[in-house]
């Protein structure tokens, strides 16, 4: 019937076309004192259900803040929180999207995945490279099979989430922090600079 992703909020569906659903977080609600990321709630879940196959992904835009920041404050239940931990409310948020699944979701009948976190590369040291500020010039992906920086710690969040879930993950995060060299950047000929978080 369907195939949609969805990027803990972002999502793509397919039937013999796509459509694609975007949403940065889980719910942003707009109420009358401003903008709130609703972390115990996910209203257009209604949206996602009869799809044969789900893809969700997550992280890109839970560490913005200042004005790349999509909401005012974070809402659960009845409390308001100017501001929260970052991977707290990731967590907070990856547990409802769990529950969401578990209550919705036939196995059966809908396929589910989830797609590891994406890194950035705006730290060198992480790297190897102490003296880079971005993946700017960075032209070849680091060898071996670890990354020097360590796993991602919203990684922890993904898979303890996910451990007992009808859930099959994509992990493209180790591969992603070798890839110093691949994010979207001013050498394809499309863009001015580059874009070391995507």
């Amino acid at each position: 019937m369907g195939f949609r992703w969805w990027c803990c909020c972002c999502m793509v569906l397919l039937f013999s076309s796509s459509l694609f659903l975007w949403n940065g977080v889980l719910d942003l609600v707009n109420k009358t004192d401003g903008v709130a990321l609703v972390l115990d709630s996910i209203q257009g879940g209604k949206e996602w259900l009869g799809m044969d196959v789900l893809i969700f992904n997550s992280w890109h835009w839970w560490i913005r803040a200042g004005q790349g920041q999509p909401w005012n404050y974070i809402q659960i239940g009845n409390q308001k929180f100017k501001d929260m931990d970052q991977l707290d409310a990731f967590s907070k948020g990856m547990s409802t999207w769990a529950k969401w699944v578990d209550t919705n979701i036939d196995p059966a009948k809908t396929k589910v995945f989830f797609q590891g976190i994406s890194p950035i590369h705006y730290v060198g040291s992480q790297w190897g490279q102490p003296d880079a500020k971005s993946c700017s010039g960075q032209t070849k992906p680091l060898s071996g099979s670890t990354y020097p920086g360590g796993p991602l710690p919203p990684e922890g969040v993904v898979k303890s989430v996910l451990m007992s879930k009808p859930v099959t993950l994509l992990d493209v995060t180790l591969l992603s922090q070798l890839r110093v060299d691949a994010h979207p950047s001013k050498y394809e000929g499309v863009q001015t600079n580059n874009d070391c978080s995507h």
